[in-house]
């Protein structure tokens, strides 16, 4: 994988939220409103990036058996940074986002990046791939937070759209409605996306009982042809 395809992978074909369906917790509290959905888009992005960098750079220096608590350590620093940051040049995005802000910590997205890709790979590598990472699950929010707040509170980056805001389906504000809207995403990019799960042949030779089993070597897929194939 080249770096181009590397940092661009994030956006659709390995989008964190709706294709690895990471992090649907913060998706689904946070993207009732777009600047919500931009300002945990960008926080978490900058975490991950940090963390990436870090945890490459150290991936040889730190032990095996401790890099699961290493790595959330290293990510609470840059969290706690951060939240910092937020608390004093945007009290008002702070306050927004609450408990979802530190809990970028255990965001499955952070993490699972830093066990997968930055544990493996080097320093520059693993910096492209959380900015795509981190793109994707910026754009995936956005996404999800324009359906939700256009439609469910008829406002854009809280100014009114006329007609809309009228004439609003309030659900699409609540749990429900982000459910509803982040199925329907999932949906779509599974519909036209390029990433089409190969089905997988299932046979004898991968049965642990197939040793035990009368009909090892026939076939289980039709019982009834294998009796009497059996006979």
């Amino acid at each position: 994988m080249n770096k181009v395809q590397n940092l661009t992978k994030g956006l659709i074909k390995e989008n964190p939220v709706l294709v690895l369906v990471l992090g649907t917790c913060p998706t689904l509290a946070t993207s009732t409103s777009v600047t919500n959905a931009l300002g945990m888009g960008a926080a978490a992005t900058i975490v991950l990036l940090c963390s990436n960098i870090v945890i490459s750079a150290l991936r040889k220096a730190i032990p095996d058996k401790v890099r699961i608590p290493c790595y959330i350590v290293l990510i609470a620093g840059f969290v706690t940074m951060v939240q910092m940051l937020v608390k004093a040049f945007a009290p008002a995005l702070d306050e927004s986002l609450g408990i979802f802000l530190p809990l970028i910590v255990v965001n499955c997205i952070i993490l699972g990046r830093a066990e997968m890709f930055a544990n493996k790979n080097t320093v520059v590598d693993s910096a492209i791939d959380a900015v795509g990472m981190g793109a994707g699950f910026t754009l995936a929010l956005t996404m999800m937070a324009t359906i939700r707040e256009v439609f469910g509170n008829g406002t854009f980056l809280g100014f009114e759209i006329p007609v809309l805001v009228d004439n609003k389906i309030s659900i699409l504000t609540m749990a429900p409605g982000g459910f509803f809207v982040f199925g329907i995403l999932i949906a779509m990019v599974n519909k036209f996306g390029k990433h089409k799960p190969k089905k997988k042949e299932f046979g004898c030779a991968g049965c642990p009982q197939a040793a035990a089993c009368g009909r090892a070597g026939i076939g289980c897929a039709e019982p009834g042809k294998a009796e009497v194939s059996a006979k």
